[in-house]
């Protein structure tokens, strides 16, 4: 993920569920959704709560409500850390 995400990617993200607290929220994992912007580079929680500063790019990710939760004809537009996100 070197060269990073542009406006219009599809990405999936992670279903990775560690015994620490993590950002990305539960109902969102391994899901699909659109990359419809960044917003800012910040330090990852996750690793900033044990102590370590590493920033990446932020990604404003949009998914239709029928991906995450099986119904809905709205969108839910997430900030995720670049290390919750793959390629589709």
């Amino acid at each position: 993920m070197s060269e990073g995400y542009r406006t219009g990617d599809r990405v999936r993200t992670s279903t990775v569920d560690p015994d620490h607290h993590m950002r990305l929220p539960h109902y969102a994992r391994g899901r699909v959704g659109t990359v419809i912007g960044g917003d800012g580079v910040h330090p990852l929680a996750d690793l900033s709560a044990q102590g370590i500063q590493q920033p990446q790019q932020v990604y404003l990710v949009r998914f239709s409500a029928r991906e995450l939760f099986g119904h809905g004809d709205h969108d839910v537009t997430l900030s995720l850390w670049e290390d919750y996100l793959s390629d589709e």
